[in-house]
């Protein structure tokens, strides 16, 4: 066990820091600060973007695929809209590991 002494300004400031890093609970926060010297928040808004997107072209490639089946055809329309939609995924994703790579 350690017991660590703070002045008000210093515990003010902890606390902030604590709801910056989004972490509620002090034990944890100053462990993780003792032990790896930072506190890394993460949004993930960019995810669920991400996911949405993969789901819709996922569903948009099984229509193009049964239509392909069904008349022996694919529209160049189908096509460039997928490759939109791919091109927005690929945008999130590099935006993602950019964010990534700044953490250190």
């Amino acid at each position: 066990m350690v017991t660590l002494r703070l002045t008000d300004k210093e515990y003010t400031r902890l606390l902030a820091k604590m709801n910056e890093a989004g972490i509620t609970s002090r034990s944890i926060y100053i462990r993780k600060m003792i032990l790896d010297g930072y506190c890394v928040k993460l949004k993930t808004d960019d995810f669920g973007e991400i996911v949405y997107l993969l789901r819709m072209c996922s569903n948009n490639l099984n229509q193009y695929a049964k239509k392909a089946n069904a008349f022996g055809e694919v529209y160049a329309e189908d096509i460039e809209d997928l490759k939109k939609r791919l091109d927005e995924i690929w945008e999130h994703t590099k935006s993602m590991m950019i964010a990534f790579s700044k953490i250190r």
